[in-house]
């Protein structure tokens, strides 16, 4: 079998065309870049002299240590002060959500008490007196329209203050 006639001739001209590439004289190059490069001389800087620290030593004395993270604290009254929540009181499962997470959806009447219906994960039947949100939050009054708590958080000091927050009734938009 033979090689077509264009594979030939590509074989036979390949040689020819690398010899005309392969002029090893480019004299005129290598005088530009010799001139070129004649006036040039490198400027480097000379380095920097190093310096010797000198070690210090560290005395403490009554000197705050660097190295221990402190909290600057007011003191403390004798007592704590204000209220405090009853920790081991066995929690409700409203506490478990914080009070941004809670909705009123209405209320109930039984008899002469007034009970809320909240929503969290589901839909919950509280009464006065029953806890929730995660500031140990205790229910103080039901209104149709609303439910108020009393919460007791912690202030910077450490002392336990309370705070008043209210849960509004939450109006359902109706589809037509």
């Amino acid at each position: 079998m033979k090689a077509p006639a264009s594979l030939r001739f590509c074989v036979l001209a390949l040689p020819l065309l690398l010899a005309g590439c392969g002029n090893p004289d480019y004299q005129d190059i290598k005088d530009w870049i010799h001139e070129s490069s004649r006036n040039l001389k490198a400027k480097i800087p000379a380095l920097p002299q190093i310096r010797q620290n000198t070690a210090t030593s560290y005395e403490a004395g009554n000197l705050v240590d660097p190295f221990q993270a402190k909290k600057a604290e007011p003191e403390k009254r004798a007592g704590g002060g204000g209220p405090q929540p009853d920790l081991n009181r066995r929690k409700e499962p409203l506490e478990s959500f914080p009070l941004e997470t809670i909705q009123m959806v209405g209320t109930i009447l039984k008899g002469k008490q007034l009970y809320a219906l909240v929503k969290a994960d589901r839909t919950y039947l509280v009464r006065t007196g029953n806890y929730l949100g995660q500031n140990f939050g205790v229910i103080t009054r039901i209104s149709e329209g609303d439910v108020t708590l009393k919460e007791l958080v912690e202030d910077s000091g450490g002392d336990w203050t309370d705070r008043t927050s209210t849960l509004q009734l939450q109006e359902q938009e109706t589809k037509k």
